[in-house]
């Protein structure tokens, strides 16, 4: 099929107008972050308050300029995050950026679980609904999207913990490895931070056992959450597909129903799954701070619990505003995907 005449220059034109939107998207939440960190005072006060004196509180609050306007303050933070200067915890004096480095890692390994387990849970289990459509078996699946989808990430976590730590205590509940794990890591030359690389780079089958078998219990909590909305999203386009000419076509010629379903229904039922992954990262980041806190996993969530309970405000609002600079930034990259594999998408 011949090339359309500006196909390559739209595409580029559709690109550049996406990449543009990131920068409002992030302005509007860093923008919200700021008024809500600064709506219950200054930092430092609501951080140290009660452990320094009077004196060293106002030192230190016009040191960092607290205690000037509030644009003020607001423009010269947009300065910062425009240099990459997410600005320092109170509570430990480290740039946010290097807690990424530091943290990020974990966070991206439990994202990844969670996203294997949604699409292995919710892919077949949609497959499923839509060939047995309006039967008992679509219905409870239907239910079981609904709960997965709606009870709360820590409720699940905890269940989780219950029926493995109590009842069968055949999994560990608490942290990404074992002491000796963790050890062999920290050892070792360059490590990743994610563990399951850096255990099969160990070589020894008795780490990478015990990093996966801590990772099966966060994944599934984590996981289950998106995995109801894969289930849905594959049922209710299997179904359209299901529908189609194309397929009665193939009905007509003797085709079997299975093979409509996995082989001719399932490949267009797959394009939104990948809109909705990019749509579902800032879900999976806000999952993982209950997530990882209910589990003990040590990441950029499980810090960020911290910093709140330490009100090391200046660290929260950092972290939270580089996590808008990656989900932005993951959405577009998911646009640039659905543009070139959807022939739907008109740009």
């Amino acid at each position: 099929m011949a090339k359309q005449p500006g196909a390559g220059n739209s595409l580029l034109k559709y690109l550049a107008v996406r990449f543009t939107l990131i920068f409002p998207t992030v302005l509007i939440l860093i923008t919200m972050v700021f008024i809500v960190m600064r709506s219950i005072g200054d930092p430092i006060t609501a951080a140290l308050g009660g452990k320094l004196s009077n004196e060293e509180l106002e030192i230190r609050i016009e040191a960092a300029g607290y205690n000037r306007p509030i644009l003020v303050q607001y423009f010269e933070y947009l300065g910062q995050i425009f240099r990459g200067d997410f600005g320092s915890t109170l509570t430990t004096n480290k740039p946010i950026t290097d807690l990424l480095g530091t943290y990020g890692m974990a966070t991206l390994e439990l994202a990844v679980y969670a996203i294997l387990v949604a699409l292995v849970v919710g892919i077949p289990l949609g497959m499923l609904a839509a060939k047995r459509r309006d039967t008992a078996t679509d219905a409870g699946l239907r239910l079981f999207a609904i709960l997965a989808y709606a009870t709360p990430v820590f409720f699940v976590g905890l269940l989780l913990k219950l029926i493995f730590a109590v009842t069968f205590p055949i999994l560990p509940v608490n942290g990404r490895a074992s002491v000796n794990t963790e050890l062999a890591i920290t050892l070792m030359d360059n490590p990743t931070g994610i563990y399951l690389i850096d255990a099969i780079r160990l070589g020894e089958a008795e780490f990478i056992f015990d990093v996966i078998s801590h990772a099966i219990l966060p994944g599934l909590a984590l996981g289950l959450l998106t995995a109801g909305i894969f289930l849905r999203l594959v049922r209710t386009n299997m179904i359209g597909t299901l529908n189609t000419e194309f397929i009665e076509a193939g009905r007509s010629r003797g085709v079997r129903e299975s093979r409509l379903v996995t082989s001719h229904a399932f490949r267009p039922a797959l394009i939104p799954i990948i809109t909705v992954i990019g749509m579902q990262i800032a879900v999976l980041l806000s999952g993982a701070v209950l997530t990882e806190t209910t589990f003990e996993w040590k990441g950029l969530g499980f810090q960020l619990a911290q910093y709140l309970n330490a009100r090391d405000y200046v660290a929260v609002q950092g972290i939270v505003a580089l996590l808008a600079v990656i989900v932005a930034l993951t959405n577009f990259l998911v646009d640039v995907l659905v543009a070139l594999v959807d022939p739907r998408v008109k740009f």
